[in-house]
């Protein structure tokens, strides 16, 4: 059934006891804070256009640095839509030894941490900016490293929302800011007044809910997405941390996983089909509108079938079956086809996926808004590096 206009989605094929839904549904009213603000079109940005105005313009390159949430959502949405982005993009979101400086003038550095405090991000900012390029930083309002050292290179400062976590910021200004910069339209990704209004898409929210509740009673641990589209792999490695430090607590959660297709038939998908049944599964495509042909000269009669044929109808042929397979030997599995590659589509993915994820918090009876086990480890690195 379409879901939005963007969307074709096929529910899990088992319907568990719907009487879970009423009271999802209801939390689901409940649930208000600064995470909600954020995917609506009246949430306040702590920035103005003047400052996209004046930035747009002046760069031809835009460098990302950044770890997990505070990257992983831009990441997602410039590799989706990466026909539309009129820049340059570099992503630094990892401690590399190696990795070469570029020193031109014409490069905006946009620095995200949400503490301001991130040990990676600091090390790679020690190396990477150069003194006559322009820089943001995107941090809380806080006596920080980054926050001093934005202060004293006299650099731009974005306040980033207290009251957001990275991996729920994709939609505040952390993701906001550099889409526009790059001349994405950041009105069009919030969806979330449309959909909270649309029937189908509320009920098929409530009912994957209910299911993936039921998973997790009966001990399949294992969210594996079956990937069909190479640009959304950053957007499952958005929903990867999202799932993976949302709900990873007090011995419960969900074990997030991507399989990037067709390239995995020929490895895990023997696994997937014949292997322990701990797994549930997220079917993705995209109805692409323009695509490579099979060039018909060197097909040999016995592939005459794939004579004429694109590469997505190949894709698409695959996928298919694939379903079908998994329906004959009873493998829950969801499926999302994306009909439009669009700004509102993606609000609608993050819309659908962040609330998901806080509804299943909320009935594991865990705070999908923590990650207090991943301090211990912060902690640690510190007192090591100080005694080394």
């Amino acid at each position: 059934m379409k879901i939005t206009n963007n969307i074709f989605f096929k529910n899990f094929k088992d319907k568990f006891p719907s009487q879970r839904n009423n009271k999802i549904k209801l939390i689901l009213r409940k649930i208000d804070n600064e995470i909600i603000n954020s995917l609506k079109p009246s949430y306040k940005y702590s920035y103005s256009k003047k400052i996209i105005n004046k930035y747009k313009k002046k760069f031809l390159t835009l460098r990302l640095i950044g770890m997990g949430g505070s990257i992983l959502g831009a990441k997602a949405i410039f590799s989706f839509l990466k026909k539309k982005v009129r820049k340059k993009i570099i992503f630094f979101d990892n401690l590399s030894p190696f990795f070469s400086i570029d020193k031109k003038k014409d490069v905006l550095n946009m620095i995200i941490s949400k503490s301001g405090n991130t040990l990676e991000t600091i090390s790679n900012v020690n190396n990477i900016i150069q003194k006559n390029q322009k820089n943001i930083f995107i941090i809380e309002n806080n006596k920080s490293y980054l926050r001093l050292l934005a202060e004293k290179m006299k650099s731009e400062v974005i306040d980033h929302n207290n009251f957001i976590g990275g991996r729920y910021s994709v939609l505040s200004e952390v993701g906001m800011l550099p889409a526009s910069l790059v001349g994405l339209n950041e009105k069009k990704f919030k969806q979330y007044n449309y959909l909270i209004k649309k029937k189908s898409f509320i009920n098929s929210l409530i009912q994957n809910v209910n299911n993936i509740l039921f998973f997790i009673k009966h001990r399949r641990f294992n969210s594996i997405i079956i990937n069909y589209d190479e640009c959304a792999d950053d957007l499952f490695k958005w929903y990867q941390q999202l799932v993976g430090e949302s709900l990873g607590k007090k011995q419960k959660g969900i074990f997030p996983s991507i399989s990037t297709m067709p390239k995995d038939n020929h490895s895990l998908m023997q696994l997937y089909l014949d292997g322990p049944k701990k797994n549930f599964f997220t079917f993705f495509s995209v109805k692409e509108k323009k695509s490579n042909k099979i060039f018909n000269h060197s097909i040999f009669k016995s592939h005459e079938y794939i004579k004429n044929k694109k590469f997505s109808e190949i894709l698409n042929a695959q996928k298919i079956a694939t379903e079908k397979v998994f329906y004959k030997n009873k493998i829950p599995f969801r499926s999302f086809e994306i009909l439009n590659r669009n700004e509102e589509v993606l609000g609608e993915l993050f819309t659908f996926f962040i609330l998901e994820t806080i509804l299943i918090g909320k009935f594991l009876n865990i705070n999908p808004y923590d990650q207090p086990a991943v301090e211990m480890i912060k902690k640690d690195t510190k007192k090591i590096l100080e005694n080394s």
